[in-house]
């Protein structure tokens, strides 16, 4: 049983994330190469805006926001599971090469597949989740052993060495095809949020739908995978299973965010980690603030982007990267 005080602890918490996001997206929407000043957001959401003020706002802003921010969250749950079932705080889907898997498997279906305008939108993150599938499937089997089980630390070098393995895949690629669809792959996989218009919210969508309940019911699993392996099978945890199911969700959220965001990593490391020092390490209690955390900080992360340089900004996974690799290097440091 959870402490009252955490759970209400957890609550003021969320609150003031909910108005911390709030503040962002209404800042956001303020932002950009054009302008939408804010004394007339209010006017232009209940249809009093011109028609230029209309179509920045809901053409560009608003589906461009609520996609970033539910990959996000996407990828900050993703990078929970993971950092659960491998009893490894630095596995995150960037790092151990979930996301490269994503990203070959879409790079291979846009450059060599034909393209139906209709259903392209809606078969990306399938196309995504085979080649993340794929690649978490080499990874686990590289990192388990017999006697000992699952190796954290394994995991996280096979992650590394797949990921770097998968881009040089990807360079040999490019060397083959049409220069128009490399410079576009090439900037998906620097994070450059592409998906941008209302079809890639209900592509996402369904995913989070069905992923995040799930992840909360198997919030209490997460915990005692979390101990010692030897703990979880005396509670009668069937690991293994409990330990795929639970790998196979991070991987489908993993995938569904990378086929619309492009590889951006360190959300699925850094929002975990800071949701555990507000409130406690429990699943039930920091996954939803991790949620919360990681659509925040990519919403922050592409805001800035997008505003440094115009028109064409910096790449929100470029942005992510410059805060989480120095963040991961302490976090190793610090194992170590």
């Amino acid at each position: 049983m959870i402490h009252p005080s955490a759970v209400k602890k957890q609550r003021i918490v969320l609150v003031m994330l909910s108005i911390l996001i709030v503040a962002t997206i209404v800042f956001g929407i303020g932002l950009g190469y054009s302008s939408l000043t804010y004394d007339r957001l209010i006017p232009t959401i209940f249809g009093q805006g011109t028609f230029k003020e209309e179509f920045v706002l809901f053409s560009i802003r608003m589906p461009r926001i609520i996609v970033t921010f539910l990959a996000g969250m996407a990828l900050a749950l993703s990078g929970a599971i993971l950092q659960g079932i491998t009893r490894n705080d630095l596995a995150d889907p960037g790092i151990i090469g979930i996301n490269s898997g994503a990203g070959i498997g879409v790079a291979i279906f846009y450059l060599f597949m034909p393209i139906d305008a209709g259903s392209f939108v809606y078969l990306l993150p399938i196309i995504a989740f085979v080649g993340a599938l794929l690649t978490a499937i080499f990874i686990y089997l590289l990192s388990y052993s017999r006697k000992t089980g699952l190796q954290p630390v394994r995991l996280v070098l096979v992650g590394v060495g797949f990921s770097l393995a998968l881009s040089g895949a990807m360079i040999i690629i490019f060397s083959s095809v049409d220069p128009y669809k490399v410079d576009f792959i090439a900037k998906w996989l620097n994070g450059n949020i592409w998906g941008t218009d209302w079809p890639f919210i209900w592509a996402l969508l369904p995913w989070l739908v069905v992923l995040v309940p799930f992840t909360l019911y198997k919030a209490n699993r997460l915990n005692l995978l979390a101990m010692s392996e030897s703990v979880a099978i005396g509670v009668g945890v069937a690991v293994e299973r409990e330990r795929i199911i639970l790998l196979l969700t991070a991987v489908a959220l993993a995938a569904s965010a990378v086929s619309v965001t492009g590889g951006i990593s360190f959300i699925g490391l850094m929002a975990p980690h800071i949701a555990k020092a507000l409130v406690g390490p429990r699943n039930q209690l920091f996954i939803p603030v991790a949620i919360l955390l990681g659509g925040w900080l990519l919403i922050v992360a592409d805001t800035i982007g997008r505003n440094i340089i115009e028109p064409d900004g910096v790449a929100a996974g470029i942005m992510v990267a410059l805060i989480g690799a120095p963040y991961f290097m302490y976090l190793l440091i610090r194992r170590t």
